[in-house]
């Protein structure tokens, strides 16, 4: 991913991670969009970053995604990136049926919303001379914490998804990037303040070192990530499995 010439689309991008990945790579020179589903907070974040271009979008809504991808390429004809940023993560008690509706609306989000982002952009990426899809995962996906089994389990989907995805665009020219954050101060289950989640803009400023460092990357990984994301191929899973539980158990 060229961050310095792109015209980047980040679905999911008013705040946390997506806005903040947004203000970096406008810095860097890219062109870049955020999507969301309210139009005031749209409307604030273009009153505060001159530049920012905005687009509501739904991702649990295919109309809404369609009709967001035909207003950008109108609006933006050279988009040549988007990032499936859009997600949620919720804490869920299996032994409680109202726990079902978070799960559904997770996998609606997380997993569905990136799938059909991916079909909807798809085509028009296929048309410019070089693209890139950046997916979202997680180092849940790799590891899970068991009170957010669905989170996990839509993310470890999404790693899936996009090496398939990967696989099948070999012989085209849209590049597959799988951005994969660990634990991150932000809203996102209240971990803004939290002594074990990685600093936000620590984690920006390693990011963006990583896609300059390496733009071919298949996937962006921070160190702090890699103790999950690495944990079973060095036989360390039981034990990253069971510092999880223990973290966040009662």
């Amino acid at each position: 991913m060229e961050i310095n010439s792109s015209t980047v689309f980040i679905a999911g991008g008013t705040s946390g991670i997506g806005l903040g990945l947004a203000l970096r790579l406008q810095a860097a020179g890219a062109e870049v969009i955020v999507g969301g589903r309210r139009a005031a907070l749209l409307e604030q974040i273009a009153a505060k970053y001159p530049g920012i271009g905005t687009v509501e979008v739904d991702t649990t809504n295919s109309a809404s995604i369609d009709a967001a991808q035909t207003d950008l390429a109108e609006r933006y004809p050279a988009l040549d990136a988007i990032v499936t940023m859009a997600g949620i993560m919720e804490p869920e008690d299996l032994l409680d049926p109202a726990s079902l509706d978070v799960a559904e609306r997770t996998i609606e989000v997380n997993l569905l919303g990136t799938i059909r982002l991916v079909h909807a952009f798809l085509p028009g990426l296929l048309k410019q001379p070089r693209a890139t899809v950046v997916t979202v995962s997680s180092g849940l996906a790799f590891v899970p914490l068991a009170a957010t089994p669905t989170y996990n389990a839509t993310k470890a989907a999404v790693h899936s998804f996009t090496e398939s995805l990967r696989i099948q665009l070999t012989k085209t020219d849209v590049q597959v990037v799988e951005l994969v954050p660990p634990a991150t101060q932000t809203t996102l289950m209240g971990q803004e303040n939290s002594p074990v989640a990685m600093p936000l803009e620590e984690f920006l400023d390693e990011v963006m070192t990583l896609l300059k460092k390496d733009p071919e990357a298949d996937e962006v990984l921070v160190e702090r990530v890699k103790w999950q994301r690495n944990a079973a191929a060095e036989g360390r899973y039981a034990d990253v499995l069971a510092a999880l539980s223990g973290r966040y158990r009662d």
